[in-house]
């Protein structure tokens, strides 16, 4: 291994290939290969990097250009980190009904989200991408029909593959095939140098288009150009659209697998979540759905098989989907007890507060922070004033609520840099709690009047005080709608 890569893209590829030890059926060689060891956590990054390559190449994109595509989630992500890399601006169309976590997470390596709406499927944020496209000469990945998707398994998925089963013969080959790229670039290889491997594509079991035998409606472009009659709406996200991708087809026309395999979408959870619980494998709904297909081979299969299953991605974006459903935030009634075991840091208990010594005397205040307190309160320039502490839950809370609001504030942060020396952040809490006859972080001050706390600037809000004060000060807030400013709080203060 060389000491360091040039750049995050010279990461991608060559996850690692483990065989399954706890639900392995015995005298079956189960094995996974983890493509969440891609540096964006799915199998998307290998084609993300090949199709910007590719189009590089042969110029179809150009130095500035900004890049488009429709994507449920990996494709996007594998495309931001390209385009973070490589300095493209990049868009991406999604259907609103894919988890947020993966629009937060495009959004965090710099992409543009762009929504469509939910009841127009995989169907109407392609079209939406193809839009916009043509409307601002983008340029447009078209991850369903670019052979460059793929042409990265061609070069490295199926290679690896390759490498490590040299020396012995994969009897089974199961992957999904969402994109078609990986089933297709993975596929002929292995069908032209290792024949006697079977490979099995799984779909879901209520929305099976390979499965149907019926035929894609397309464009002349080779775009879809209607949903497939047979699909319907799954867990399985980003597994399949609600068409048969070009790549996908040309898979079934150059007869690349060996059998379609229905996979039912609570079972598919069942086994992520047994990956999980019993091998230590983090992995996505698409994961547990590859794995759940292998399972059943594997159920059936003579002693001495091999069997080899595709797991996509990680299972970090899937956190606000049915894959976690009933796993709690707080602790359960079992976790409890394990507290209750030993006497102290718990929640049941309140903590015993240590004893002043009363001798113990507040020290003298000092007169530049009282100077300074003073003069930041008095300024009309900036009447909202926040004494805060920088990476503080409750004062982000404040800093929220201002922010909605539309609120100008001039935040006195005590704790950072600018005021440690010489203490200057702890002599003015000092000033404060001789005012106020709190110590606590944050307090609110506008006009000079003292609002309060976290809390109580909430309570403040939500009475109309809150407005009634900004309001002397010549300052009309935003609305916060039906939001209650108690949701912006922290979720741990709710912990019983």
């Amino acid at each position: 291994m060389a000491n360091y890569y040039n750049n995050i893209l010279e990461t991608i590829g060559n996850t690692p290939i483990v065989r399954i030890n706890r639900l392995a059926p015995a005298g079956i060689d189960l094995f996974v290969k983890i493509e969440s060891f891609n540096p964006m956590g799915s199998v998307k990054d290998r084609m993300a990097l090949n199709v910007i390559a590719q189009a590089e190449r042969d110029g179809s994109l150009q130095a500035g250009q900004t890049v488009i595509e429709a994507t449920s989630g990996n494709t996007g992500i594998g495309l931001a980190m390209v385009c973070a890399a490589k300095g493209y601006p990049l868009v991406l169309t999604m259907a609103e009904n894919f988890s947020v976590e993966r629009r937060k997470i495009l959004r965090f390596l710099g992409a543009k989200v762009v929504l469509t709406p939910a009841e127009l499927k995989g169907s109407g944020m392609l079209a939406k991408a193809v839009e916009l496209a043509e409307k601002h000469d983008w340029f447009l990945v078209r991850q369903f029909e670019n052979e460059a998707n793929a042409e990265a398994h061609t070069q490295t998925t199926a290679l690896e593959i390759l490498d490590v089963f040299r020396a012995r013969h994969l009897d089974y080959f199961v992957t999904g095939y969402g994109t078609g790229g990986t089933l297709k670039g993975t596929g002929r290889v292995l069908k032209q140098r290792s024949p006697r491997t079977r490979i099995v594509v799984c779909e879901p079991d209520n929305s099976p288009l390979l499965g149907s035998g019926l035929p894609q409606q397309r464009n002349a472009d080779r775009t879809p150009s209607a949903s497939h009659p047979s699909f319907r709406p799954h867990l399985m996200q980003g597994w399949t659209p609600d068409f048969i991708p070009s790549l996908a087809e040309d898979a079934v026309d150059q007869h690349l697998f060996d059998e379609v395999m229905p996979i039912n979408g609570q079972h598919a959870l069942e086994m992520s979540r047994q990956l999980a619980r019993e091998e230590g494998i983090f992995c996505g709904t698409s994961g547990g759905a590859t794995f759940s297909g292998a399972m059943k081979l594997a159920e059936t299969a003579p002693p001495n098989t091999t069997i080899l299953c595709m797991l996509p991605d990680t299972g970090e974006r899937y956190l606000s989907t049915p894959l976690f459903e009933g796993i709690q935030e707080e602790m359960s009634e079992e976790e409890m007890d394990i507290a209750r075991s030993t006497p102290g840091y718990r929640f049941d208990v309140k903590a015993t507060p240590a004893p002043v010594a009363e001798e113990q005397q507040p020290a003298a205040l000092n007169e530049s922070a009282e100077q300074f307190v003073q003069q930041a309160l008095d300024d009309k320039e900036n009447p909202v004033v926040l004494f805060a502490l920088e990476w503080c839950e409750f004062c982000w809370a404040i800093r929220k609520l201002f922010a909605e609001l539309e609120i100008p504030y001039t935040a006195y942060d005590l704790d950072s840099v600018a005021y440690q020396d010489d203490d200057l952040g702890g002599k003015i809490r000092a000033v404060l709690n001789a005012r106020l006859g709190s110590n606590t972080i944050p307090q609110i001050f506008i006009g000079g009047v003292h609002i309060g706390g976290a809390t109580d600037t909430f309570e403040a809000c939500k009475s109309g005080e809150l407005h009634e004060q900004l309001a002397k000060v010549g300052i009309k807030p935003g609305d916060l709608g039906d939001k209650d400013p108690y949701e912006l709080l922290p979720s741990w203060l709710h912990k019983r």
